[in-house]
Formats: structure tokens, sequence, C-alpha cells
């Protein structure tokens, strides 16, 4: 008995030896396969500090950073979201014997997916999610699979049809990547989904009919594809539905009443498609829909007052339709309802009388309608109303004093009405209103008797009114950067005070009755870009000060009443470029410099002036008969000159606009070197620049040529020299080249000078001691992003606005240079290069305009900037790297239309959302406004600046409220 319970004690023994061995084995593979991945990886904090060999403990990994074991012994779950970590994924992980759970998202990973992925059996849920993962999908399948997150990569193709047999899945994210073709191949089978989510991909075909097989889906997204046919009125059989967003797709046909069906449905999204006809009654039998919005369509009929059923609701949107008849009364009975928009439709009769009284109204839009009667007294009922938005109606009568009590206004536009009556003094007084415009209808009295105090006032117009009296000394305001005052009957002189409007840009002032001189003190406004003062009865000479505004662009001082000669000091303000001087009592020559030199006639007549070039229409200047005494002086004065000029006359031929040329032989040949400041003169010579044309010495190549770092023998200084391709060159090229020359901007990289022979052609640029934003990027904060998007945004307004203008073209993070004081350096484009880099991304951006006339192609050109810019703030902001610009601009859609903030800003900036939220969303609103696909609908560059300095100071200038659209903004 002794003996076989000996024996069976040694079996147990036995087997708990073999157990333990096993385990040991199996634990000893586990570490490895861990170290393999931290090898694999770069992990720039430290997070992966512990992850190490060290150990005597074979299961030491179970306390590692971001590892979850099960019974202390074996791997079970991975969690490494958000930590910068970068590099190719490693298959060691997903090798991992008993792996549940895997996440790495929001980091920057690179590369293809594993192949090993949808081999690991034992794994539930994968999220690879906001990452930069290109190619495919691996083939193959785990049956195990309820969660799996791919959102937001760069992965393409076509999804492999194995995900039809991942029969567990009940969470599949595949947005944000470029995927293409059916979705019917895999989708069918996934009887346990969800949550589906497609969005922001190449997704063609039609919606599949077969998604009413999977009975247990709460969310459908799969918007920002290119989907067409009609919405399968088979989806109204989903009635475990809660959220469905089809936008921005092709999709035609009539919303099927089988919707109605969908009674837990909270969020119904179908803007930006093709549909037609009127809103299904049945849609208003869902009463826990929260948002509904069927904007940007062709949809037509009345707006039922069966909209009274939906008392959850919160946020309606049908603006962009053909919607005609009345706005429902039922809407002021709606409790829960925060923003409304139903601007551009064909709407009439009169806006509720009782709209906002039981509301809980932020946001109204009613604009671009036929809108009749008046505004209603109660909308700011809720004490939340930020946003009115009622221009281009037919409405009548006073502004409502309410509105004067409406502390929380922030954005008023109620111009293009026939408003009548006089501004109380609590309008003119709200604390939170930067952008007020209620111009073009017929209000009255004067304005000057009152005391304006609104501090946050950036943007105030008052035009095409009735307004009388003497201008205001005042708005409360010092961020002014907008002010139009112009179509009133305004007199009496221009105050003095308006000097300290330091932030204006835009000062409008045209046709009132002023009169008096042109204040000098107007120069102190040193960003003012256009000053239009036309149309008063201004006398006196024109200000020689106006010569000393910086960015002065457009100047229009025509039909008034100004005399003596025209200032020559204005033809010499380089960021002029358009002048209107017409029917004044001018006289003398006109300067035949800047934007004098091909001016219209239409800008000049009136006056008594002469000269000018052919354009202006003016006769030549004659000289008068002078005295002989006169002559006998100018005579010795001009000796005098002569000999001046004689013992100068070495230096007069080496200088001329600042430049230095000089001829030097060579016995590589005749080389003309030209530089554009005499202090570099002696610093580059023809030796350094073509000992240093080597390999090695190679920065960056491409269409334009290759550039190369140049190390000067003189002292030491270096310089970049790009050496240009003979057949790229068009014939005005060197012309243009000089003017590059003498563009002067802290932000842009100088060209310092030229070189040229028969043996080649070369540029010789400043050397920038700094890294390209790329290589920065994931190191910067958001106060050190926001501060060099507006360097970039204020580098754009200059090169755009001096004559002549340049481009940026590529404002990739790999192009930007940053140096130690987190200033941005920008390299303009080489002019009319075709084939260029530059020029290749003006087409990729919208340039292609081969008939629009010159300046029609000039604003279409610099668009083309501002959707780079656009792009970048998108880079910025999300740390994502594109593949191609259309891929990451619909990605950013479709992630910004969710309105969720953590599923787009970088991680690396994670942390200033709470504090900045609006600063980021504002900034991203602007980002999708920059990369617009018509360029026409995309901000310039000064008015993106103004959008992006607004929203850094106030964080309110367009949307205000999150989940607002940037298609919303007007």
């Amino acid at each position: 008995m002794n003996k076989g319970g000996d024996q069976a004690c040694a079996c147990v023994l036995l087997l708990f030896s073999l157990l333990f061995s096993f385990n040991a084995e199996i634990n000893g593979k586990e570490l490895e396969l861990l170290l393999s991945f931290k090898v694999s990886i770069s992990d720039p904090f430290g997070f992966l500090t512990d992850w190490n060999s060290k150990s005597n403990s074979t299961v030491a990994f179970c306390k590692w950073y971001g590892i979850t074991c099960v019974n202390s012994s074996h791997v079970v779950a991975i969690e490494l979201s958000g930590k910068n970590i970068s590099g190719e994924l490693s298959p060691s992980l997903f090798l991992l014997p008993s792996i549940e759970s895997i996440n790495l998202s929001n980091n920057e990973f690179s590369g293809e997916i594993p192949l090993e992925t949808f081999s690991c059996s034992s794994l539930r849920h994968l999220n690879l999610s906001n990452n930069n993962f290109t190619g495919q999908i691996p083939h193959g399948s785990i049956y195990k699979l309820e969660t799996l997150d791919l959102s937001n990569n760069m992965l393409s193709g076509e999804i492999p049809a194995e995900i039809r047999l991942f029969s567990g899945l009940k969470f599949l994210d595949l947005g944000g990547n470029v995927f293409n073709g059916s979705i019917l191949n895999f989708i069918s089978n996934l009887t346990e989904l969800q949550y589906l989510t497609l969005a922001s991909n190449q997704f063609v075909g039609e919606i599949p009919r077969e998604l009413r097989q999977i009975k247990s889906l709460k969310l459908i997204y799969l918007g920002y594809n290119n989907f067409s046919g009609e919405i399968p009125k088979e989806i109204g059989e989903l009635t475990s539905l809660n959220h469905l967003d089809l936008v921005y797709n092709n999709l035609t046909g009539e919303i099927p009443s089988t919707l109605g069906n969908l009674t837990g449905l909270q969020y119904l999204f179908l803007y930006q498609n093709r549909l037609t006809g009127s809103i299904p009654r049945s849609i208003f039998n869902l009463r826990k829909l929260i948002s509904l919005d069927l904007s940007d369509n062709n949809l037509s009929g009345q707006v039922p007052e069966l909209v009274n059923q939906l008392q959850n609701l919160e946020i309606l949107h049908l603006f962009s339709n053909n919607f005609t008849g009345k706005i429902p009364e039922a809407l002021a009975s709606l409790p829960r309802l925060q923003v409304l928009q139903l601007w551009s439709n064909r709407l009439s009769g009169e806006i509720p009388k009782d709209l906002g009284r039981w509301n809980n109204l932020t946001a109204l839009d009613l604009s671009t309608n036929r809108l009749t009667g008046k505004i209603p007294e109660n909308l700011c009922n809720s004490g939340s109303l930020f946003k009115l938005i009622l221009f281009s109606n037919f409405l009548q009568g006073r502004i409502p004093e309410s509105l004067g009590r409406c502390q929380t206004l922030e954005r008023i536009r109620i111009q293009n009405n026939l408003l009548s009556g006089e501004l109380s003094r609590e309008f003119t007084k709200l604390p939170l209103v930067y952008y007020l415009d209620i111009s073009g209808n017929s209000l009255n009295g004067r304005i000057d008797q009152r005391r304006w105090d609104m501090p946050s006032l950036l943007m105030l117009n008052l035009a095409r009114n009735n307004f009388v009296g003497n201008l205001p000394k005042s708005f409360g305001s010092d961020k002014l950067d907008s002010l139009d005052l112009s179509e009133n009957h305004f007199s009496g002189s221009i105050s003095l005070r308006f000097r300290d409007l330091g932030e204006l840009v835009q000062l409008r002032l045209s046709k009132n009755q002023l009169n008096g001189f042109i204040p000098t003190e107007l120069s102190s406004c040193n960003k003012l870009v256009n000053l239009d003062l036309s149309g008063n009865q201004l006398s006196g000479p024109i200000p020689v000060s106006l010569s000393e505004m910086p960015v002065l662009g457009e100047l229009d001082l025509s039909e008034n009443q100004l005399s003596g000669d025209v200032p020559a000091t204005l033809g010499k303000v380089e960021s002029l470029v358009q002048v209107n001087i017409s029917h004044n009592n001018l006289h003398g020559r006109l300067p035949s410099t800047g934007a004098f030199l091909a001016i219209n006639s239409s800008a000049v007549t009136g006056n008594d002036l002469c000269g000018g070039e052919a354009t202006s229409g003016l006769p030549p200047c004659r000289s008068a008969k002078k005295p002989v005494w006169w002559l006998l002086v100018s005579s010795f004065i001009l000796v005098l000159v002569v000999l001046v000029l004689l013992l100068s006359v070495v230096a007069f031929m080496q200088r001329r606009n600042g430049e230095q040329q000089k001829k030097v032989d060579h016995e590589n040949g005749s080389w003309e070197l030209q530089f554009f400041s005499s202090s570099l003169s002696n610093s580059v010579t023809i030796d350094d620049i073509l000992q240093s044309i080597k390999e090695e010495n190679a920065v960056s190549g491409g269409s334009e040529g290759t550039s190369y770092r140049v190390k000067s023998a003189v002292n030491d200084n270096q310089f970049i020299v790009k050496e240009i391709k003979d057949n790229s060159i068009p014939s005005t090229f060197w012309v243009e080249v000089r003017e590059l020359g003498k563009l002067r901007h802290p932000n842009v990289v100088k060209l310092t000078g030229i070189c040229r022979s028969e043996k080649g052609e070369f540029l010789v640029y400043e050397f920038i001691e700094g890294k390209s934003l790329r290589d920065v990027l994931c190191g910067l904060n958001w106060e050190r992003r926001k501060k060099i998007a507006i360097r970039i945004a204020k580098t754009l307004q200059f090169v755009h606005c001096r004559s002549p203008s340049f481009l940026i073209g590529n404002l990739s993070p790999e192009k930007v240079i940053v140096d130690g004081k987190d200033e941005p350096r920008l390299q303009p484009c080489l002019p009319g290069f075709v084939g260029s880099d530059c020029q290749s991304f003006l087409s990729s951006s919208g340039y292609a305009a081969p008939g629009a006339e010159t300046r029609e192609k000039k604003v279409i050109m610099e668009k083309s900037d501002t959707y780079s810019f656009g792009i970048l703030l998108i880079e910025i902001l999300t740390g994502k790297s594109p593949v191609n610009t259309d891929g990451i601009v619909k990605w950013a859609r479709s992630c910004y239309s969710d309105c969720h903030l953590d599923t787009w800003i970088d991680p690396a900036i994670k942390g200033y959302e709470s504090t900045h939220k609006n600063e980021i969303v504002e900034t991203m609103n602007l980002a999708l406004q920059c990369t617009a696909t018509d360029p026409a609908a995309r901000p310039c560059a000064t008015d993106a600046l103004k959008i992006l300095e607004c929203a850094i100071r106030s964080s309110s200038c367009m949307s205000g409220v999150s989940g607002l659209k940037f298609l919303a903004i007007l």
C-alpha cells in the first residue's frame, strides 16, 4: 500500500514537474517575444524602461508597464495607447499564446500590419487606430475577435473577404483610411456586429441591402465615401439602431419612409448627398432623436408642424435645400432645441414669435431665405444664445431691445434686411460680441453720442444705413481689425483716435459727408491693408505719412476735394497694389513707380495730373520756361554733381538697387556673380560653389534642381546653393528672381545671390540652422505649435500682398525649417517653373484655370497656398503625415464631424484639450475651410490669418459650439 502510495506521489510530483517545466518554457518564450517587440520600436518618453531581462523571475514581465497577466503567469492584455511609440510593428505580440487584448492606438507606428495579426486564435480585442500603417489588411480570420479598430491610418486596397468569417465581431471601425471597392463581400455575415464604421474611405457601389441581416447594429457610419444609389429601405428593419450616418456620399432618391421604424434612433445624419423629395412624415415618429441633419441636399416641400413630436431634439440642420413655406410654429415648443440652422432655402413668412421662449437656443441661423416680419423678442430667453444669423431676408422693424440684454451674444449678422430705427444703448455694450454686421438696412440716428463698450469687438460693419452725426471716437475695443462705416450720412472730421486702432486691417469710410484733412496719424495703424475714404468732402493734401504704412495694399481716395501733389513716396510702397485718386483737385506729376506704373486711367481722371505710363491716359509733363539766372545756378549745381559722381564712379557702378554684381574669370569659364547685399559679395566665391557641388554635400533634390550645402573659405559661413536645370527656365525667370532677391521677411529664407555662366546656373540662399517641422513636431506643445502656425499665416499674407507677389507652394512639415527660437522659415516657389515641385502642388490643390485672366489666376494660385496651409494645420493638430492630401482632408472632415476631440488630436498635445479645446477645434475648422474643394471657397491669406488670430485670442470665431460643422459657418 505504501509502495502504491509512493508511486502515486511520484507521479504527481512528476506531473507538477512537467507542468512547471512547460510553464517555464512558455514564460521564457513570452519574455523573449515582449523583448523582441521592444527592440523593434522607438520609445522616446521611456514608457517601456522596465521592459528588460535583468529580473531573476521569468514572469517579471507581468509587472511591466502596460502588461496585464492572468494568474500572474501569462500575458493577456497589452495597453500602450498614446505613448508616442514609433517604428514598424513587430509580429511578436501576435505570437503570445494567451493574448486577448492589444491596444496600440494613438501612436506613430508605420509600415504594414504584420501578416501574423489574424493568426492569433486567442485575440478578442485589437485596436491599432490613429497610427500611420500602410498597405492592405492581412488575410486570416479569428473567430473569437470581438473588437477590430484600424481607423485613421493609411491602409488601402479592398477589404479581405475573410473578415466575414469573424463571426463574433461586435465592433468594426475601418474609417479614415483609403480602402476601396465594394463592402458587400464582407459585411453580410457579421451577424453579431453592433458598431460599424467605414467612414472616410473610397468605397463605391450601393449600400448593401444585406445590412438588414445584422439585427444587432446600433451604429452605422458610412459617411465620406463614394456610395451611390438610394438609401436601402431595408435599413428600417434595424430596430436597434441609435446612430445612422451616411453623409458626404452620392446618394440619390428620396429618404425612405421605413426609417421611421427606427424608434430608438438618436442621431440621423444624411447631409451632403443628392437626396430629393420631402421629409417623410414617419421621420417625426422618431421621438428619441437628439440631432437631425439633412442639410446640403435637394430636398423640397414644407417642414411640417409634426416636428413638435421631436421633444428630445437638440440640433436641427436643414440648410442648403429647397424647402418652402413657413418655419413651423411647432419649433418653438421643443424644450431642448439648442441649434437651429435653416439657412439657404426658400422659406417665407414670419419667424415664429415664440421661438426661443421655451427653447434652449445657443445658435440660430435663418439667413438667405425670404422671411418677413419682425425679429422675435424671445430669442435669447435661454440666456445661452451666442450666434444670431438672419442676414439676406426681408425682416422689418427695430432690433429688439431684448437683444441688447443678451449678454451671451458673440456673433450677430443681420445685414441686408429692411430693419429700421435706432440702436439701443445696451446693444452697443454687449461684452462678448466680436463680430457685428448690421449693414444694408435702414437703421438711423446718431451713434456718436453714446459710449460704445464692446471690448471683444473684432469686426464691425454699419455700412449702407442712414446713420448721421460724427464718427464715434471709440468702440471700446483695441482688438478691432475691420471697420466699415461706409454709405451713411456721417459728417465732421475723421477722429484722431482712429490711430489707436493698432490691429485695424480694413477701414472703410466711403460715401459719407466727412470733411477736413486726412489725419497724418492714420499712419500709426501699421497693420492697415485696405483704406477707403472715397466719396466724401475731404480736403488738403494726401498725407506723405501714408507712405510709411508697411502693409498698405489698397488705397481709395477718389471723389473728394484733395489738392496738391501726389507724394512721390507713395510709388515706393512695395505692398501697395491698387490706388484710386480720381476726381479730386490734385495736380503735378504722377509717380511712375510701384502701384502707379500701370494704373488705369479711370483711377486718375478728374484731376490736373500729368506723366505716368501710357495706361494712365495722362498728358506728358512739360517743362516750364526758366529764367537765365535759374539756368546759371542749375549749371553750377550740375558741375558739382558731376564732380561728386566722378569721385565715386567705381563704387557707384558696383552698386545698383542694393545689389553687388561682378564678373569673375575662372578656369571653368567666365562667371557672373550677383548679390543682393553688399556684405555678402566677399563671403562666397565661385570656388566655394563649384567645389561644393558633390553628392556628399547634397541636402535636397527636385525637378527644379539639386541643393547643396556650401561653406565659405573666407569666414566659414554656410550657404545653400541650388543648381538650376536649363530646360526648366522660363523666359522671364531671371527678372523675377531678382525681385525674389529683394524679398525680406524674418520668416522667409533669403535668396542672397545668383551665379551664372554657360557652364551652369546657381541660386545662393542663406543657411538656416534648424530642423524640419516634421522632426520637431512631436516635441512641441500646443502653445509652440500655434505660435508657428500664426507665423506661417503672417508670412503667407506678406508674400501674397506685396508687389510682385510670390507663392510658397508645398507647406509640408518636411519643407518648413524651424530654428532654435521656434521661428518657421519658408522658401518661396521659384517663379514660373512648369512641372516644378511647387507647380505640381498647385495642380493638386485646385490650380487649373488656363483660360483665366491674370488677376484671377493670381487669386486661384494664392488659394493653392491656402490649401497647403490647411493641410499643414491638420498635421499640426493631429500629428498625422498624409500619403496623399485628398485622403487626409477626407479623414479630417470625417473626424471633425464626429466632434470627439480625442479621436483626432495628436497624443503629444493631449492635456491641452481641456483648457484650449475651443482654440484647437476652431483651428481645425479653419483647416477645413482652407482645404475646400472649390478654390473660391477658401479664405485668402489675410482672412485665414485673421480667423486664426481670432481663434487664438477669443476661441469663438467660427463655430463656438462643439459640434457645428464648418460648412455651417457664415
